[in-house]
Formats: C-alpha cells, sequence, structure tokens
C-alpha cells in the first residue's frame, strides 16, 4: 500500500502551520501586510524549502514583505528548529504566489463571457 504523503510533505504542513505565528507574534515587523502564506514545498532532502505567500495590497506592498521575509528568513528558520524538532531545519526562500490573482482574473473573464453570452441570446 502506497502512503499518500511523503516525509517532505508532511515538514512543509507544519512550516506552513508554524510560520504564521512566528511572523505575526515573534517578529512584529510593521513592514509586513496582512500575509497568508499558500504553500510550502521541501526538498527531498530536506535542506531547501520554497515558502510561497500572498499579502494585501499593491506591488509596492508585495515587494516590501518579500525583502523583509528574505531579512528575517535566518531568525524564522531559528525560530522554526526551536518548535519543529528536526535534525536539521531547511533553508527558507520566500516567493510571492501569483496563482490567487491570476485566479481572480480567469474567473472575471470567464463572468465576462458568460454575461456576453447571456446578452447575445437575449437579443436572438
Amino acid at each position: 500500500m502506497a502512503r499518500d504523503f511523503s516525509r517532505s510533505d508532511r515538514v512543509g504542513q507544519q512550516i506552513q502551520r508554524e510560520l504564521p505565528n512566528i511572523i505575526r507574534f515573534e517578529l512584529k515587523d510593521p513592514r509586513i501586510g496582512m500575509l497568508t502564506i499558500t504553500d510550502v514545498e521541501v526538498t527531498r532532502d530536506y535542506s531547501h524549502a520554497k515558502v510561497f505567500f500572498t499579502v494585501l495590497g499593491d506591488e509596492t506592498q508585495q515587494a516590501q514583505t518579500l525583502e523583509t521575509l528574505e531579512h528575517a528568513a535566518g531568525f524564522l528558520r531559528n525560530e522554526l528548529g526551536k518548535r519543529i524538532k528536526m535534525r536539521s531545519m531547511p533553508l527558507l526562500h520566500f516567493k510571492y504566489d501569483v496563482s490567487v490573482e491570476r485566479g481572480m482574473q480567469l474567473s472575471s473573464l470567464i463572468d465576462r463571457a458568460v454575461s456576453d453570452t447571456a446578452k447575445d441570446d437575449d437579443e436572438a
């Protein structure tokens, strides 16, 4: 019977649960806006972790949040090491997640196409 989740997936999920609490309660940096950790991908050797996030705001807020997170990556890794018992904690690499914005754009395009089709049907 195959396992549903690999250990790296479980480590990623644990990082995804712990990291927002550390950022909110321990980091306390005002440059970080309304942050959401959307996904964490850990390499098979547990040496690196890509942390995908979204933030409420414009491109300036996104860039500022990314810069702040990259600057605090060592502190965040150290705090994660205190909460998650592993031999070595992966290096954190932060990436802005554009999938939420793309989903909203696609949703609006679909809504517009449906409304245009409904108009065409009413006119016919």
